[in-house]
């Protein structure tokens, strides 16, 4: 079945009438019930929405599990000028169990910086000389690290007697910091994606024109779209949580609903935002233009992949003013520490701002064609 029969069933039943596919019906059905159920049979019948909504986000986060998983030390590239001067440098470098030397010519040494393929050179100068870029913080890392060899193999002394203790433990992890982000992420796609895309298309398909004589209110439309999107969510936080649990050992300390209700929060919030930037788009190529405008400073600086605490303190209130900033931290405050919904309740009434203000300006400008 199609989704423009889909549709006619639809409005066939709020009309009281006997939809095409099911003559043996009688009465007229709720409105928003017949919405909802032709909302979950659009999606259910296009496979490619399905692998967008539950299979890529499951993909992602293994493939960023495995790239960012415990692999014990990893070892600094560095390139080294093959020069006689620097001949103990090297022996010292070679040496250590945590480098990997690459030696070569001044200029292969300044090609294998520009490619990334070295994090720093050692060239022979007036004693030793460091290139590298300091805007790049493992290159700064490497120049520590490298020096601190080379100083020892030189025979400098310890001043003070150190040991290194590395954390590996659940809950320490990268990947325990990157899975609540994703799972973040994936909700502000879904609500917008899922909600404000559909619609536009819909509305350009002139599926929408279908439903205006049946006797519903666009609250109705609005609250079956959000109870649809609200049920492909569950699943789809269960499968990214589990994934990350039985795959990577990601911890979690919160209790379930605790982390159920942050993320139908913030699942509501992004929904509202996906009907506010369809309620007057009537072309593909500017609700793609509104989402990307919506989601991408959210993807940049709202902590999905990194710490947002890493941009200048001068654009903070901008960042923390993000719903996507706020959902994260209370994703991870509940999943990671712990954190009940009281100490949240900051984050988690930005986020019901977003959506309640949200829903109600979309309710007053949507149109139907």
């Amino acid at each position: 079945m199609s989704e423009s029969q889909t549709i006619e069933n639809a409005a066939d039943g709020m009309r009281g009438l006997k939809p095409a596919a099911q003559r043996h019906s009688t009465g007229r059905a709720s409105p928003l019930g017949q919405l909802f159920l032709a909302r979950m049979r659009m999606f259910y019948r296009a496979p490619e929405a399905i692998f967008w909504t539950y299979g890529f986000p499951i993909l992602l986060t293994i493939g960023l599990g495995v790239a960012f998983r415990a692999k014990g030390v990893e070892k600094v590239t560095v390139a080294i000028e093959d020069a006689a001067p620097l001949a103990q440098v090297r022996a010292s470098l070679e040496k250590d169990p945590g480098i990997k030397a690459k030696v070569g010519t001044a200029s292969q040494c300044a090609d294998w910086i520009r490619k990334g393929e070295a994090m720093l050179a050692v060239i022979n100068a007036d004693g030793v000389e460091y290139r590298f870029d300091p805007t790049r913080p493992d290159a700064s890392l490497a120049r520590l690290k490298v020096d601190d060899v080379i100083q020892r193999g030189a025979g400098r002394p310890d001043a003070v007697h150190v040991t290194d203790m590395t954390a590996t433990a659940p809950g320490a992890r990268y990947i325990d910091f990157l899975v609540p982000g994703l799972l973040g992420m994936n909700l502000m796609g879904g609500g917008l994606w899922g909600i404000g895309f559909v619609i536009v298309d819909m509305r350009i398909r002139k599926l929408l024109k279908r439903l205006i004589a049946t006797p519903m209110r666009k609250r109705d439309f609005f609250f079956s779209v959000l109870g649809a999107r609200m049920a492909f969510m569950v699943p789809e936080m269960i499968l990214l949580l589990l994934t990350g649990r039985l795959l990577f050992g990601v911890a979690v300390a919160g209790s379930a609903f605790n982390i159920a209700v942050v993320i139908a929060v913030g699942a509501v919030s992004f929904a509202g935002l996906g009907l506010l930037a369809a309620s007057r788009a009537d072309k593909l190529e500017t609700i793609t233009g509104l989402m990307n405008v919506i989601m991408l400073p959210m993807w940049i600086f709202s902590g999905v992949f990194f710490a947002a605490s890493r941009f200048p303190d001068a654009i903070q209130p901008f960042i923390q003013a993000l719903p996507l900033t706020q959902l994260n931290n209370a994703l991870r405050a509940v999943i990671s520490d712990g954190a009940s919904l009281s100490s949240q309740w900051m984050p988690l009434t930005i986020l019901a701002a977003y959506g309640t203000v949200s829903f109600l300006l979309a309710l007053r400008i949507f149109r139907w064609t």
